[in-house]
């Protein structure tokens, strides 16, 4: 046990000098989190409108009042026709012009909408909120409840995307060239005929990871709860929980890249190819799953952090208890056996 604990103290020595790895492993996570929640927004606001009325009744000039008034909104010109309204959105001077019919006073309809469908889901937001600014006294979207998410922040979709991100990343690529590059040293081989036995080497040098991905993870639960203001609505218990059950998963997959790879190059292609991009685009980070093409649906299926982000979502933004997430914790610990397993079969065959 001295012995083991000699191989986890070495490890954590070699990371904790290596200052370019720590700059990756602290800085990424502080990085990615402001700009997925400051800069990078789905929320809309400022949208540049353009009025086009034939007369400024009383009724709407209350509902260009309205809109003037919200942060959704900046009423940049009045235009006497449609024609010149869309003008002014095809020479980027404006994003969607509304156009107040002569019945509006009277029957409260008659309003279309042109829009820059440039970006389809964009648009739909836009021409929604105009909707319910338009048609509710108060300001606000009419007869809509928003729950969990009342101000539509986006960054209460990023951040567990993010934790997802990163916990995969730094665990699953940072073990893969850490064990990778004592191949290329020439030292794997001194340490495998060691007293130690070869599977605790292997654990020894994941244990530093393992802390330094709880870590991060309590970097950004703190980030999102204090910075972003994004609520830990449910048991902070379950998500640490599932944090680790997840981290498992992504250094039981380094380990299996490391045993693939022989050089360092060799293990970031594999982790770029196989982490990354799936990660980003198939996930759910940023696009919804049930949106995707049958076939990606299925591929998806494999992707660890769907799982994982579907439930810190859950958990964290709605709220619910373990039952409301055993699928995704079952499928987790499914996922963490089989690469497991694979990992250490292949380990071992290598040894052999």
């Amino acid at each position: 046990m001295k012995q083991f604990r000699s191989f986890v103290i070495k490890e954590a020595k070699h990371i904790l000098r290596d200052k370019r790895t720590m700059l990756i492993l602290f800085g990424m996570p502080l990085a990615l989190m402001l700009i997925f929640g400051f800069a990078i927004s789905t929320d809309v606001k400022n949208v540049r409108t353009v009025i086009v009325t034939s007369s400024m009744d009383h009724l709407t000039q209350q509902a260009v009042d309205r809109l003037a008034a919200s942060e959704y909104f900046i009423i940049t010109q009045v235009a006497a026709t449609p024609r010149e309204a869309e003008r002014l959105i095809r020479g980027q001077k404006a994003d969607m012009a509304i156009v107040f019919g002569p019945d509006f006073a009277s029957k409260r309809s008659g309003v279309q909408f042109i829009v820059d469908g440039a970006d389809p889901n964009m648009a739909q937001q836009w021409t929604n909120y105009a909707t319910g600014v338009i048609t509710n006294m108060d300001g606000g979207p009419a007869n809509v409840k928003m729950l969990y998410n009342p101000q539509m922040k986006s960054a209460y979709n990023f951040v567990p995307a993010i934790m997802g991100m990163l916990l995969m990343l730094v665990c699953a690529m940072m073990t893969s060239i850490s064990i990778v590059r004592e191949k290329e040293k020439g030292t794997m081989e001194v340490l495998l005929v060691s007293p130690v036995k070869p599977i605790m080497i292997i654990i020894a040098k994941a244990i530093p990871y393992l802390v330094l991905a709880f870590a991060i993870l309590l970097i950004i639960l703190l980030m999102a709860r204090f910075v972003l203001g994004v609520p830990l609505a449910g048991s902070l218990g379950w998500i640490l929980v599932i944090s680790v059950i997840y981290i498992l998963v992504a250094l039981s997959l380094g380990l299996f890249i490391s045993n693939i790879a022989n050089t360092q190059l060799v293990a970031l292609l594999l982790s770029a190819m196989v982490l990354l991009l799936p990660i980003v685009m198939l996930s759910g980070m940023l696009f919804p799953v049930e949106s995707m093409p049958t076939i990606l649906q299925w591929i998806s299926a494999i992707v660890p952090p769907r799982y994982y982000i579907e439930a810190m979502r859950k958990l964290m933004i709605m709220g619910v208890g373990i039952h409301e997430v055993a699928r995704e914790v079952i499928i987790l610990v499914g996922m963490l056996v089989v690469l497991m397993t694979l990992a250490l079969a292949k380990f071992n065959k290598r040894l052999e």
